[in-house]
């Protein structure tokens, strides 16, 4: 008889402060891959898992790790540029997923991953709403002061219409023999 898992159960960012026990057998996983010095990778991992923390609120995703050495991160919203979802064989069998969050700051790698939520899917489209809704405020802002979007429309008409006239000056001056 197939052993089913339950489905997980759908992401809420107020309550998500710690990640899925699941992530320490993963940890364990990984750990016995090196063979001989387990203890000593899997010490690390355990170390990792016991002080992970994560805080989701309305200006970003904080991140904190570290026993010995303490690790914060801090990203706004609007700061996300990209946003992707990895599952290694292992972690599909587990129902993990590693959110991987990147920025603009330069660096290949991702800023913030994020270990241990069972509803990656669900952690991925909240951190586009939030990350798209951060980019929104300008559209917001035009939205209720829709004079500022008046004038820039009689602004780009006057330079369009200047540009028609332009062209045409030209086109009569190569015109002249």
């Amino acid at each position: 008889m197939a052993r089913t898992r339950p489905a997980p159960a759908p992401f809420d960012p107020r309550s998500t402060t710690r990640p899925d026990e699941v992530l320490l057998r993963h940890y364990l996983f990984q750990s016995a891959c090196s063979g001989p010095l387990f203890p000593i990778f899997f010490i690390g991992q355990y170390c990792r898992y016991v002080s992970l923390r994560y805080r989701f609120d309305d200006e970003g995703v904080w991140m904190a790790w570290g026993v010995l050495f303490k690790k914060e991160i801090n990203l706004a919203y609007r700061r996300i540029q990209d946003i992707n979802v990895t599952r290694g064989l292992i972690q599909r069998w587990l129902g993990l997923a590693t959110v991987s969050v990147q920025t603009a700051s330069g660096n290949s790698s991702a800023e913030m991953r994020i270990e241990g939520v069972l509803d990656a899917d669900g952690l991925r489209d909240f951190l586009y709403t939030k990350m798209r809704g951060a980019r929104g405020l300008d559209e917001e802002h035009a939205a209720h002061h829709p004079e500022a979007g008046d004038e820039l429309l009689g602004l780009l008409t006057d330079i369009r219409d200047g540009v028609a006239a332009l062209r045409e000056r030209v086109e009569t001056l190569e015109a002249r023999p």
